[in-house]
């Protein structure tokens, strides 16, 4: 439900073996792993995981707090690791952090979107085959955007993941930046195809170009 009033969309496994099967098939953008589960336990999902050279971030939870647990889980390529008791504070925290990281870490893929050519790794983006400027923050914002495959993010998740806890700024920051980002990419920013707005909730990137 926290997680949820931040902006994220989360899907639930009850035991360690619907989890593996949902985390192969489908596409996350983070795992939260609890290690004491039915069927297999949170070491035996991650291991198998990583064993089929899944990148996704894996953030465990874990009443066990010894230190041998802690290298276990991270030996086995768990990006953090959360000791019970924490409080929700801290682990939103931890999920932003996982998620920031993984923005980077996954970022160097060319993409397309209309006549608009982004390549990550090198920090162009070109429309129409003509280099486009764009600032550090609208780059960033573009990028996470593109890597939550169509789905909504709200302001609070873009301003959270972009600019972090220490940022003073406002939630209309993120208004600002989309519209800068509009009238630099957008055939016409008045009738935005690609970045388009869910009214009450926050943004989306449609790659297709089919418009609000």
């Amino acid at each position: 439900m926290n997680l949820e009033r931040e902006g994220y969309s989360v899907e639930l496994a009850e035991d360690g073996e619907q989890g593996l099967t949902r985390a192969r098939t489908g596409e996350f953008d983070l795992v939260i792993l609890d290690i004491m589960l039915p069927k297999l336990n949170g070491y035996e999902v991650l291991d198998a995981l990583r064993k089929q050279q899944s990148r996704t971030p894996v953030l465990l939870l874990s009443a066990r707090s010894s230190e041998m647990d802690k290298v276990m889980g991270l030996d086995l390529g768990a990006d953090d690791y959360v000791p019970k008791p924490f409080s929700v504070a801290e682990l939103l925290a931890r999920v932003r952090a996982a998620l920031r990281r993984n923005v980077v870490q996954t970022a160097d893929e060319r993409w397309q979107m209309g006549d608009v050519e982004v390549d990550p790794a090198r920090h162009i983006v070109r429309k129409a085959s003509q280099e486009v400027e764009l600032t550090a923050k609208e780059f960033e914002v573009l990028q996470l955007l593109k890597n939550a495959h169509g789905r909504v993010l709200s302001r609070q998740a873009i301003f959270d993941h972009v600019w972090g806890d220490s940022h003073h700024g406002t939630l209309r920051t993120i208004d600002n930046f989309v519209s800068q980002l509009r009238s630099k990419l957008e055939a016409d920013p008045a009738a935005p195809r690609h970045l388009l707005t869910v009214r009450g909730v926050g943004y989306r990137l449609d790659l297709s170009g089919g418009g609000e």
